[in-house]
C-alpha cells in the first residue's frame, strides 16, 4: 500500500503517525493509498520549519525568488501529465479535465514570476520641503492554505505561488481524499531550488486545521471550500488576529435569453453543469431561460445531449469520457438523495440514478440529472449539491431573472447567453455576483485578474490571485524621510512639514 506522507522542512515524514486515512480510486472503489493524518504537533513542526525559513527567504531578492518559480513552472510543464494522472486517479475527473486544472494552476505561477514588478511600491518627492515619501509591500510571514478536494492542484496554486513570490513561507493543508498532487508539487518546488522549510505540506482533519488557523506564528490564512466551513475559518482565524480570505459555496445561474443560440447555450450548459461531475464551485447548477418557448427549447436540447453524455472511468485508453465518477461513495449517495428530493419538489426530467454502470460496479458513478420547474424554497434549488444535477428555473423577463439571482444567498459566478448588447450590459451592471460571463458559461478570471464571489461565497475583502492576491500576501509600509542639509537646530517641531 502506498504511503502519502507530510512534507516538512524539505523532507517527507510520517510525523507522529497516530492515524491514517484511506485514499480510494473512485473509478474502481478500491483503496490505493494511505495518507498520514497530522496532529497539532505535526502542524507545530511544519509551522516551525516555515518560521525558521522565513527570514532568509524574505531577504532573498524578488528576482531570485522569481527565478525559482520560473524553474518550477518549467518542471510543472514537464510533469503536467503525471500530475493529471494523479488527480484523475484520486479525484475521478477525466484526464483532459485534470490536465486543464494543472494548466490553469500553472498560469498563476506564470503571473507570480512577474512579482519583482507587481510588488513595487510608490515614491513621491517633496511631499514637504526636503521630505520624500515612499511605500513598500513586505511579506506577511508564515501563511497557511486549506484547500478542497475538487481541484487538488489548481486551488493550492491560487495561493502559494503568490505567497512565495512575495517572500512568505507557506504551510498547505490539502484535502485528504486526493492529497498526492500537493505532495508532488512540494517535491517539484524543492527540485526547482526552493530552500527547505519555505513550503510545507501537512495532512489532517479538523483538529489539525483548527490548530493551524489559530497558530500564533501564522500570519495569514487562505481557504476554499463549503460556506459553513468558510464562515468558521473566517471567524476563528480572524478572532485569532489573522488576515483571512475564505471562499465558500455557490449556486451559479446561467440566463438564456430568447435571442440566444439555443444549441450553443445547451452545449455550454452541458460542459458547465456536468463537467468534472459538477464538482466545481464555478459549475452552472441553475439554468434560467427567459420565456416559455426558450425554456422548452432549452429543455429539449439538454435532454437530447444528456442521452449522449459519456460517463465512465477517469483514465481510459482512447478518447476521454465526458464525465468521470464522484469523488467518494458518500458524496455520490448524497447527490442521489438530492435527485430524489428534486423528483418530489419539482419535475425530474432526466434521472441520473438510472444510468447503467454495470461495467464498473465498484465505482462511485452517477449520471447527469435534469430537474425542471425549480425555484426558491426548494432544497434542490436553494442548496449547493456539488454534483451533476442541473435545475431549470423559468422566468418571463430579464428583470425577473436578475431579481431571482440577486435574491440567492450565494454570489460566486453567473452567466448570460444573448445576442443583445443591451441585455448583456444590463445584466453585467445590475447582477450582484462576483464573476460574470457574457456568452461564457464559466467566467473564471485569468491569473492576472482576481477570483472571488460576493455574499456568502466569500468571507474577507480580498479575492485570490491577481492584484488582490498580491495585496493579501503583503503588508503596506509607508516611509516618510527627510535628510537635513546640516545639523543646525530649527527649534521644536510641532507640525508636520507640508510645504
Amino acid at each position: 500500500m502506498r504511503d502519502i506522507l507530510h512534507f516538512i522542512n524539505g523532507q517527507k515524514t510520517a510525523g507522529q503517525d497516530r492515524e491514517r486515512g484511506a485514499v480510494f480510486n473512485p473509478t474502481t472503489g478500491e483503496q490505493q493509498a494511505e495518507v498520514v493524518l497530522g496532529t497539532p504537533a505535526d502542524v507545530d513542526s511544519a509551522v516551525a520549519a516555515a518560521k525558521a525559513a522565513y527570514p532568509a527567504w524574505a531577504a532573498t531578492t524578488p528576482l531570485r525568488r522569481s527565478r525559482v518559480l520560473f524553474k518550477f513552472k518549467t518542471l510543472m510543464d514537464e510533469h503536467r501529465d503525471e500530475l493529471a494522472r494523479l488527480i484523475a486517479s484520486e479525484h475521478g475527473k477525466v484526464f483532459s479535465d485534470a490536465q486543464g486544472e494543472v494548466t490553469r494552476g500553472i498560469e498563476v505561477v506564470e503571473f507570480a514570476c512577474g512579482m519583482p514588478h507587481l510588488q513595487k511600491g510608490e515614491h513621491s518627492m517633496n511631499v514637504g520641503t526636503g521630505v520624500d515619501s515612499y511605500s513598500m509591500y513586505q511579506p506577511m510571514g508564515v501563511c497557511a492554505g486549506i484547500t478542497p478536494f475538487n481541484f487538488p492542484a489548481m486551488v493550492p496554486m491560487w495561493m502559494y505561488p503568490i505567497a512565495l513570490a512575495t517572500g512568505n513561507t507557506f504551510v498547505l493543508k490539502p484535502a485528504d481524499k486526493d492529497p498526492s498532487a500537493a505532495l508532488r508539487m512540494a517535491e517539484l518546488l524543492k527540485e526547482a531550488g526552493l530552500p527547505d522549510g519555505v513550503f510545507n505540506v501537512v495532512h489532517g482533519q479538523a483538529d489539525a486545521v483548527n490548530h493551524l488557523i489559530t497558530h500564533e506564528d501564522v500570519a495569514a490564512v487562505s481557504f476554499v471550500g463549503s460556506t459553513p466551513i468558510a464562515k468558521h475559518i473566517y471567524e476563528t482565524a480572524s478572532k485569532a488576529e489573522k488576515r483571512v480570505q475564505a471562499l465558500g459555496g455557490a449556486k451559479n445561474h446561467m440566463v438564456v435569453m430568447p435571442d440566444a443560440d439555443i444549441d450553443a447555450a445547451a452545449d455550454a450548459l452541458m460542459g458547465a453543469a456536468y463537467g468534472s461531475a459538477g464538482e466545481r464551485c464555478m459549475a452552472i447548477s441553475v439554468a434560467v431561460p427567459v420565456g416559455a418557448e426558450t425554456a422548452d427549447k432549452l429543455r429539449d436540447a439538454l435532454i437530447k445531449r444528456l442521452k449522449d453524455l459519456r460517463v465512465g472511468p477517469s483514465l481510459v485508453d482512447g478518447p476521454d469520457n465526458d464525465m468521470g465518477p464522484i469523488v467518494t461513495a458518500a458524496h455520490r449517495d448524497k447527490i442521489a438523495e438530492y435527485v430524489g428530493i428534486g423528483a418530489e419538489e419539482a419535475e425530474l426530467v432526466v434521472d441520473g440514478r438510472q444510468a447503467d454502470f454495470s461495467q464498473n460496479p465498484g465505482g462511485y458513478f452517477i449520471g447527469g440529472s435534469l430537474v425542471d420547474h425549480t425555484g426558491p424554497g426548494m432544497r434542490v434549488y436553494d442548496e449547493e449539491i456539488f454534483g451533476p444535477v442541473l435545475c431549470i428555473s423559468r422566468t418571463e423577463s430579464l428583470d425577473e431573472a436578475i431579481n431571482l439571482i440577486n435574491a440567492n444567498q450565494f454570489a460566486n459566478g453567473t452567466a448570460i447567453f444573448t445576442e443583445s448588447g443591451y441585455a448583456g450590459r444590463t445584466f453585467a451592471e445590475r447582477i450582484e455576483v462576483g464573476m460574470v460571463g457574457i456568452n461564457v458559461p464559466i467566467p473564471v478570471p485569468m491569473a492576472f485578474h482576481s477570483f472571488g464571489g460576493w455574499k456568502r461565497s466569500l468571507f474577507g475583502p480580498l479575492h485570490v490571485h491577481g492584484a488582490d492576491g498580491v495585496r493579501f500576501y503583503t503588508r503596506l509600509k509607508t516611509i516618510t524621510a527627510r535628510w537635513p542639509e546640516d545639523h543646525v537646530s530649527q527649534g521644536n517641531a510641532f507640525t508636520m512639514p507640508t510645504h
